[in-house]
């Protein structure tokens, strides 16, 4: 699919990779449908992108709710003139181990349900509501595509991560299931583990953190988007390439 057709619903893109994926859109002349909570993001992106080859739509979004996942692909349709797909990538962290004893108390701590049930809700139920309703469109009208999930380098496991690990690795086995079940609608399905990448999510890390991370990575540096972007672009544009998951993670192994 060349770029410059493309419709596509972008998913997390106020700031950090989603935004920045909206931006090669724009500029490669396709049309983008942007969503988000942050709508001062959502603001500053659309005042960006004026005058680019393409558009960028904003609407703001919490896929987390259903309600909210359905409107929001009816709008992208209708505002754009059509879908050709979507880019899932809205996420959060909230990170702690499962269970932990206090170094200093001794006292056992657990990772609290809310920590697990709002990365599940945004992670995954979130994104796959949204794929939900965005094949759901293109198949009632017709129309074929591309849906790419991003999944993390997480998925293999983490140290604590075990709610962004449960849906970064459920994500990568549901990229094959929905690239068999979408065949027949002429919709493809693909997905990026990045690693490290530079972000404002990532941002908050503490510096020992960090630095262990970096070390890790065999090509000696953290990621940044546009490492990541080459990925999307090449899952969006590359006919033939269907239900993989694609790491780029600079050699990195969790």
């Amino acid at each position: 699919m060349d770029l410059d057709q493309m419709k596509i619903i972008v998913t997390g893109g106020a700031q950090g990779m989603g935004a920045h994926f909206a931006k090669r859109i724009a500029e490669a002349g396709g049309q983008v449908a942007v969503g988000d909570v942050q709508e001062d993001g959502l603001a500053a992106l659309a005042k960006e992108c004026e005058g680019l080859p393409g558009k960028v739509h904003v609407r703001k979004l919490d896929v987390a709710s259903e309600d909210e996942c359905i409107a929001f692909v009816g709008w992208a349709h209708e505002t754009m003139g059509g879908l050709s797909g979507l880019v899932n990538n809205a996420g959060i962290l909230r990170d702690g181990l499962l269970v932990k004893k206090d170094r200093e108390t001794g006292a056992i701590k657990k990772m609290t349900m809310e920590q697990w049930q709002l990365v599940i809700d945004v992670n995954l139920t979130g994104a796959v509501m949204m794929v939900r309703e965005t094949v759901a469109k293109m198949a009632e009208t017709g129309e074929k595509g591309v849906i790419v999930n991003m999944s993390s380098v997480a998925r293999h496991g983490n140290r604590g991560q075990s709610n962004y690990t449960a849906a970064k690795s459920a994500l990568a086995a549901n990229t094959v299931t929905w690239a068999r079940e979408f065949g027949r609608f002429g919709i493809r399905v693909g997905a990026i583990a990045p690693g490290m990448i530079e972000t404002p999510m990532t941002a908050g890390m503490n510096d020992k953190a960090r630095a262990g991370l970096v070390k890790a990575v065999p090509v000696g540096r953290i990621g940044v988007p546009e490492d990541i972007w080459r990925a999307v672009k090449f899952v969006i544009e590359c006919d033939y390439f269907n239900g993989k998951v694609i790491d780029v993670d600079g050699g990195l192994a969790m």
